[in-house]
């Protein structure tokens, strides 16, 4: 099998896919949309599994899923009901979970296992709108509460052999993520994601992979980066991605805004 690329994707906000009013901005969730789907399209057929490294799970080390028909964690808030009775049965996939562990254990961490856990909002929002047949074995793998960018770089790059398993390796997470901007909807808001996305881009796309990375790790230096990653746990997995890409350069894969809001979306490989 091909090497397969890896993904940093926008997961959007909530249950946004399911939302009739897409907060209030159709356009731009509809983008996310056809986006999604497409990326769907394109790997419905060719993948063995999926493993997802989402904003929205952290633990002491890295914790991998072992379940073996995860549920839905429905981990947003204020939202209708029928939002908490979602369904989309993916399984899981214990023994990919086990190489997962081992490679991990391998690169020098300690690990953990997790079995209850349901896939959360991060993961199963958009591969729900990506591969709604839910027929791909999904494995998820949690971020480590320190957020340190090396620390999930080298967690990246422990990931890199699975890439020619047929394993598509997914950082899910926004590259920009301020509640307090997202409402505002304020021109400071605009600016400020417009110039951290531009930074983040061009840093993605340096062919030094060496820059890259250490860019990465000093992404706080970056313009406007504290405004629109108050806490980083959204940005996190883009550094899983770039560890993960080993060598492979990066490219725009999804370039659009969300409540007015630069975002974007980055492909390796």
């Amino acid at each position: 099998m091909a090497r397969l690329p890896v993904y940093f994707i926008p997961h959007g906000g909530g249950p946004w896919h399911v939302m009739n009013d897409a907060f209030d901005d159709p356009v731009g969730y509809g983008h996310l949309k056809e986006y999604l789907e497409k990326l769907g399209r394109q790997f419905s057929q060719e993948i063995k599994a999926i493993l997802v490294i989402s904003a929205h799970w952290e633990e002491d080390v890295p914790t991998v899923h072992f379940g073996s028909n995860p549920p839905l964690l429905y981990d947003y808030y204020g939202f209708p009901e029928s939002t908490y009775h979602l369904n989309w049965p993916a399984p899981g996939n214990p023994e990919l979970a086990d190489q997962i562990e081992n490679l991990i254990r391998a690169s020098g961490f300690t690990t953990k296992r997790e079995y209850h856990r349901g896939f959360d909002h991060g993961t199963f929002v958009p591969l729900m709108v990506a591969f709604p047949k839910a027929h791909i074995p999904v494995v998820q793998l949690s971020l480590v509460k320190t957020l340190e960018p090396a620390t999930h770089i080298k967690l990246g790059k422990a990931l890199e052999p699975l890439r020619n398993e047929g394993v598509l390796i997914i950082g899910s997470g926004m590259s920009y993520h301020n509640m307090r901007g997202f409402m505002s909807q304020n021109s400071n808001t605009s600016d400020n994601a417009q110039k951290f996305d531009d930074w983040l881009t061009k840093t993605v796309l340096n062919n030094d992979i060496n820059a890259r990375n250490q860019a990465l790790k000093n992404w706080q230096k970056a313009p406007a980066a504290m405004e629109c990653h108050p806490r980083s746990e959204h940005l996190v997995p883009l550094f899983v991605a770039a560890g993960a890409a080993g060598n492979d350069t990066g490219n725009i894969d999804y370039s659009g805004t969300l409540m007015g809001v630069k975002i974007s979306g980055y492909k390796f490989g």
